[in-house]
């Protein structure tokens, strides 16, 4: 990796612990938001044993979770426009409420269609909140190393939220699904209270945005729709990686779990696995991302999916607990060092007045390769190991080389 460059401002330059300590308040109440909101977050986890134990097929809730996918990928599309429409502030509200009226009834439906009706609106209401979530960061913050340590606190809470979550739900699904439902959308509406009440107007623009506003307006023809986002060759570059690296990263709940039934390891060891990589998570992700805040995010990003694609392609050539533990350490830090870095990076490439687009595309790939990679991974697999693990590494490739300027942009990027 390249170390930034050494002439940046003393702003710039600010250590990462600085920029944590500077971070507003705006930042640390999003955060807290979400962590509430995930703690609550039981449907997507609990669908299928809720399901099931209603007697429905395993092709029954498959469809469920098919159509729920969908709707993650068109609530992002949907998020990212009310973003730049009608605000952050009612785009998360309108999310929050929505998403637990619908979670509320689900426990009250009776035949499958009206469940997987209301199960695909809570998928995509569910996911509006992101871009708008996301523009809040951006909005808060001004320099590089601040944006990086907002999206850091910000990941830190859903995780923590995710893992609290975890024990919660399987408390509240052990009683009652109907309290677990329940349960998800008291934790929505709450996440809807918190922004509404604590969540002000947004502060005075930086100077940066006021002087992009006024060049907008001085263009008043100008189109700020998903078409033009998409002309931003860097930003289609940048979600490009996204989709493949997510591809990759998914086969950790896909191409893992099948390979160590292969090798005759049990659930129990495969879920000591996948402790092992929340337990990275929580306890290192911020002092990493404090370390790899020096160098330049283009590399860190490549990096980090050459750890993810090389760590799970290493997968196929192990045959005990001890080494597969040494893979999952390997992929769980391309979590750690890129995931709050690519989020940071992408606030770098978005126009002020495009802000939700942007990130309601970056949640549009993220979503489709988190929802297509079950489907390819698996495919991959029943042809043969192999053919998944092979794949898996030049996917890692790609992505790394995604990462990078074209040739042609850092030959441009030389000359004096």
């Amino acid at each position: 990796m390249s170390v930034a460059p050494s002439d940046l401002s003393g702003v710039e330059g600010q250590r990462f612990r600085d920029a944590l300590r500077r971070l507003p308040g705006r930042v640390w109440i999003i955060s807290f938001g979400i962590l509430v909101n995930k703690v609550g977050n039981f449907l997507p986890v609990f669908i299928v044993l809720y399901l099931t134990e209603r007697g429905y097929s395993a092709g029954a809730a498959g469809l469920v979770l098919g159509v729920a996918g969908l709707g993650n990928v068109l609530g992002n599309a949907v998020g990212g426009y009310l973003t730049d429409r009608i605000g952050r502030r009612a785009s998360i509200v309108l999310s929050a409420v929505t998403t637990a009226g619908l979670t509320a009834v689900v426990p009250f439906l009776g035949q499958l269609p009206a469940i997987v009706a209301v199960v695909g609106l809570i998928g995509l209401t569910s996911q509006v909140y992101r871009p708008a979530a996301a523009a809040v960061l951006l909005d808060s913050v001004s320099t590089n190393q601040e944006r990086l340590a907002a999206f850091a606190v910000f990941r830190f809470a859903m995780n923590v939220g995710a893992a609290l979550g975890g024990v919660v739900g399987g408390v509240l699904a052990g009683s009652s699904y109907t309290e677990l439902f329940v349960g998800n959308a008291v934790a929505c509406l709450l996440f809807g209270v918190v922004v509404a009440v604590l969540l002000r107007e947004q502060p005075r623009p930086r100077p940066d945005q006021v002087e992009a506003d006024t060049q907008a307006d001085n263009q008043p023809d100008r189109a700020t729709g998903y078409r033009q986002a998409l002309a931003d060759r860097a930003l289609v570059r940048f979600l490009l990686m996204t989709l493949v690296a997510e591809f990759v990263y998914i086969q950790a709940t896909v191409g893992l779990p099948l390979h160590v039934a292969d090798i005759g390891l049990s659930a129990r060891d495969f879920g000591l696995l996948i402790g092992l990589n929340g337990l990275l998570v929580l306890s290192l992700e911020l002092p990493v991302t404090g370390v790899v805040s020096r160098y330049r995010p283009e590399h860190v990003m490549a990096v980090g999916n050459l750890l993810i694609g090389g760590g799970l392609a290493l997968t196929g050539f192990m045959t005990g607990l001890g080494p597969l533990a040494l893979t999952v350490v390997i992929w769980t830090f391309e979590e750690m060092v890129a995931t709050s870095v690519s989020a940071a990076y992408l606030g770098t490439l978005s126009p002020p007045r495009m802000v939700g687009r942007y990130q309601g595309l970056y949640g549009v790939a993220y979503t489709v390769g988190t929802g297509t990679g079950p489907l390819l991974g698996g495919a991959a697999y029943a042809i043969g190991p192999w053919a998944l693990w092979a794949t898996v590494g030049t996917a890692g490739l790609l992505s790394a080389q995604l990462c990078l300027p074209p040739r042609g942009a850092r030959r441009r990027s030389k000359r004096p």
